[in-house]
């Protein structure tokens, strides 16, 4: 393969060679092809084929300039290729076209009034093709039976009588007093007379469980009462020590100061700062638990002068139920001036003299209890159904998972 190549001194005369316009020149569009790139083998073949002639003329062709009229023609031209490519961006977003189509149009139409739900709804009788197709006829005996299990719905006009809660009679005394309790659960309780509960605990005695058992039992309740009341662990919390609770016990010479010395105990084994009030140290029962609550270092005091000014709960076990309530005028305004809540240990079933009292637990089954005695709690004792059974009460546990559970009047 052979290769000429064409030097600038070979080139003896040049010549433009020009083609005669018909109209003079308005403008002028030049059309220039980006080159393609050849390969190697396409290369060398044109090569020869321009340079194989050795006679062929050292001048090169001249380069043909197109000339072009301005006319409507060509505007019509790039107004479709202008539309063209809008078509072929077809979701790009274009500054002004979309928001021209979506903005553009004015709104014609005004709404000049509400639209008639009511009236709409007139015209098709929906409640008919609900039956149609709610109708037995057209379902299966499954779906059947489940739709009849299904409770009724109301509509929002309709009027909705609350059905009363079922109750459970499983705890009956021989002689029905007028008074019952009823607990979470739908259990009614119903209440003893004074000489049916005197009969009850001899029987308690005899079976073995003892006045210390039932005390204790009791002491233990009015700790559970008593934390919930103080606010539980976010209260008793080691990082909180400085808002520590302070319970003052008011006991009086009798098996209810008894239990409140108990409780003071219990409650100081918690870490609840307790301060106990005694009014006498006569009785037997009360020696008995102060020589243990005397160990756990906590104030004993028998002045009302003595008492804090602020304390978080007063703990109320003075009074005995039959006997002549002593007003205690002091200890009465000093605990309506402390405002703290006020919970009962076994009080009166007429509440305790002057004292505005908040809650109450009570041991067993409920007296016929005041309403000044407050929101009740019924305490387990733990006696044997052989003993209610002897005493001709028939008796089943209410108790359930709980020690302790609230009482409320139950309307017959």
């Amino acid at each position: 393969m052979s290769v000429f190549y064409i030097l600038a001194e070979d080139i003896l005369d040049l010549a433009v060679i020009k083609k005669p316009s018909t109209s003079p020149q308005q403008s002028s569009v030049i059309s220039i092809a980006k080159p393609a790139t050849k390969k190697s083998s396409q290369h060398a073949q044109s090569l020869p084929e321009s340079s194989n002639k050795v006679g062929s003329s050292n001048s090169s062709k001249p380069i043909d300039i197109e000339q072009r009229t301005t006319n409507d023609n060509s505007v019509i031209a790039k107004a479709n290729s202008t539309t063209r490519k809008e078509k072929n961006q077809k979701g790009k977003w274009t500054k002004g076209r979309k928001d021209e189509e979506c903005f553009g149009s004015p709104c014609v139409e005004e709404i000049s009034k509400d639209f008639d739900f009511e009236k709409n709804l007139a015209l098709f009788n929906k409640q008919a093709i609900w039956d149609q197709l709610n109708s037995n006829n057209q379902k299966p005996d499954v779906i059947k039976q489940a739709e009849a299990r299904r409770p009724t719905k109301y509509r929002h006009d309709e009027n909705v009588i609350a059905s009363v809660p079922v109750t459970y009679r499983q705890i009956q005394v021989p002689k029905q007093n007028y008074l019952e309790y009823v607990t979470d659960d739908g259990l009614i309780i119903p209440c003893l007379n004074q000489n049916l509960r005197k009969k009850l605990f001899e029987h308690v005695e005899k079976a073995g469980i003892s006045w210390e058992r039932r005390v204790e039992l009791m002491g233990r309740a009015a700790t559970e009462i008593s934390i919930q009341l103080l606010g539980g662990g976010h209260r008793l919390n080691p990082q909180n020590f400085h808002q520590w609770p302070t319970v003052v016990v008011l006991c009086g010479p009798n098996r209810q100061g008894a239990m409140g010395v108990n409780a003071a105990r219990q409650l100081a084994s918690h870490g609840v700062r307790t301060i106990v009030y005694l009014a006498a140290t006569s009785n037997e029962d009360v020696v008995k638990e102060l020589s243990l609550y005397k160990q756990t270092k906590c104030p004993l005091v028998s002045n009302v002068n003595e008492l804090p000014d602020i304390s978080d709960l007063i703990i109320l076990a003075l009074c005995d139920e039959g006997e002549n309530t002593k007003p205690y005028v002091d200890l009465s305004s000093w605990t309506n001036r402390n405002k703290a809540p006020v919970l009962a240990l076994d009080p009166p079933s007429s509440g305790t003299p002057n004292f505005n009292t908040k809650f109450s637990i009570l041991p067993g089954l409920p007296l016929s209890h005041s309403s000044v005695n407050g929101k009740l709690y019924l305490c387990n004792l733990g006696i044997p159904q052989n003993v209610f059974n002897e005493v001709g009460i028939k008796y089943k546990s209410p108790f359930g998972p709980k020690f302790v559970i609230p009482l409320y009047p139950h309307d017959n």
